[in-house]
């Protein structure tokens, strides 16, 4: 079926256009902060746009690459890199082909829903572990200087050292385009909230580049200081699209390292791609459910794709996808036209887009990490329980000092020990226990020693078999020892999603809440720990 709709193609032109704006100048961040080529990240959301949308893309979100994967690009650019830039680059886009083929593998296996299983507070302290990253590294950007330090912890503490140095003209262009991406969301007029705080970023920020002259070697002095600027504070970009193309470099394809950063994009890609998914179809006016596999399939089609012309790593992207649905989007082809307006801006305008200041981008950056790791991440963790803020902080922290992969890991291992503590039986870790019968038309399931994220897969799958028939189904908890807050979060979700039949849980009046949230954990105490 063509994804383009003939009748709702004008209002899908214009919320393509309008993601195209906010798209434009994240893509070419994104892209600088990965170590890619500025061009990488509009190449992959041309691809995600264009060729993804036949594919069997979720309705409405837009698929283009994301500030959650910088860390992993970056990385696998640096450690494959052996001292060379652009051999690290091609060495990381043959990863990035095998990774979007395993993608691939996982969709055509059915494998698009284990996605669902991921415990919120553990993607996150991931998430805000990203956002701590990518302001350690764009806060020396912004303020014109080269850091020295090259981990995160060690480059935030550098911070203090590079605001001594700062470059004042450089920082003016990043000091004022903060002060428009947070100050314009404070604004109530209606209008103003229309338009994309990133061209706003634009429109200020190149003319004074123009005017500070970054296009051109020149030294100048300012309270006694002598200070430099020159194009290495603007973005380059190639003089044509076909001078933007790069190849994977497969010598490496079979090391330590490369096997690492393969598992990584194809997990953390797949799995925050499934969640911004998920997270859209609860956007949806229409309230239309996406089917994960298909979306995964076509993310697992454009990463190779992508990879194999020099660009980034892609997925479903949740902030650019929510843009579109306030827009007014009805189909995928507003997905479509961003793609091709991104085409036309590379292929017609490359000139004016290399008049973009670095530090206008390290702004847009710095502010989408505070958003990731925001002080409300932090307290919704918090409110939930102080075991959802112990499983945030502990995946933030260890990712911090280590790498992803290992921090969710040890997140999710850290999850398992304290649903084991709360009394979860071993032998229901990883098995769904249903019991279940009909009164008529209404389908009631008995779930017993536990519901947790381990198991939910079991739960999932019933729900999603159940009949036609049909009209209610209540689950009940009572025999459950212990339900934790994503299987509530997720029952919630398909709760509000359906619209032909009722869900309904039962069965926690006897269990003990983690917090006063109505999503929180909840635990049944044993009679024998009562004796």
């Amino acid at each position: 079926m063509n994804p383009i709709s003939s009748k709702f193609w004008k209002a899908d032109i214009t919320s393509g256009f309008l993601v195209f704006l906010i798209a434009l100048p994240l893509c070419l961040g994104i892209s600088m902060a990965s170590g890619f080529p500025p061009v990488a990240g509009i190449l992959t959301a041309i691809i995600g746009g264009i060729i993804s949308t036949f594919l069997g893309s979720a309705r409405l979100t837009i698929k283009g690459p994301a500030a959650g994967l910088i860390v992993i690009a970056l990385g696998a650019v640096t450690e494959l890199s052996q001292g060379d830039q652009v051999a690290g680059y091609r060495r990381a886009l043959a990863v990035g082909v095998v990774a979007g083929l395993l993608q691939i593998a996982l969709a055509l296996s059915r494998a698009g829903v284990v996605g669902q299983l991921m415990p919120s507070s553990v993607v996150h302290g991931m998430l805000a572990a990203i956002g701590v990253i990518i302001i350690s590294k764009q806060t020396h950007t912004l303020l014109g200087v080269t850091p020295q330090a090259k981990e995160p912890l060690h480059l935030l503490a550098e911070v203090p050292h590079s605001i001594s140095q700062l470059n004042p003209e450089v920082f003016a262009i990043g000091l004022l385009s903060l002060v428009i991406l947070f100050g314009l969301p404070l604004i109530k007029s209606k209008w103003v909230k229309q338009i994309p705080g990133p061209m706003v970023v634009l429109a200020v920020a190149v003319p004074l580049g123009v005017v500070f002259n970054l296009a051109t070697e020149h030294n100048y002095s300012l309270a006694g200081h002598i200070y430099h600027l020159g194009p290495k504070y603007l973005i380059r970009l190639p003089g044509s699209l076909l001078g933007a193309l790069s190849f994977p470099d497969f010598s490496m394809i079979t090391s330590s390292v490369s096997i690492k950063y393969i598992v990584m994009f194809t997990l953390v890609g797949s799995i925050e791609s499934l969640l911004s998914v998920t997270a859209v179809d609860s956007l949806d006016p229409e309230k239309h459910s996406s089917d994960l596999n298909s979306d995964l399939l076509s993310v697992g089609v454009g990463n190779t794709l992508a990879a194999l012309v020099g660009g980034l790593p892609m997925i479903s992207e949740i902030v650019r996808s929510k843009a579109n649905i306030d827009n007014g989007a009805k189909t995928a082809g507003a997905n479509f036209f961003h793609g091709l307006f991104l085409l036309l801006s590379v292929a017609l305008i490359p000139g004016i887009l290399q008049q973009i200041p670095l530090a206008a981008l390290a702004a847009m950056l710095i502010y989408t990490g505070l958003r990731l790791a925001s002080p409300k991440e932090f307290k919704h963790a918090y409110h939930v329980g102080p075991e959802q803020l112990l499983l945030f902080v502990t995946t933030m922290m260890v990712t911090l000092m280590t790498d992803l992969l290992v921090g969710v890991g040890v997140g999710l291992a850290l999850k398992v020990v304290l649903h084991i503590k709360n009394g979860a039986p071993f032998g229901s870790l990883f098995k769904s226990v249903l019991k279940e019968r009909f009164e008529g038309d209404t389908l009631l399931l008995e779930v017993r020693d536990a519901a947790i994220f381990t198991n939910y897969l079991g739960l999932s799958r019933r729900l999603n078999s159940v009949d036609s028939k049909v009209r209610k189904v209540v689950i009940d908890f009572e025999n459950a020892w212990v339900v934790d807050h994503t299987v509530l979060e997720k029952l919630h979700g398909i709760a509000d999603r359906w619209n032909d039949r009722e869900l309904i849980i039962v069965g926690l009046e006897n269990h003990i809440p983690m917090s006063n949230h109505h999503l929180a954990a909840r635990r049944r105490v044993r009679e024998d720990a009562i004796a």
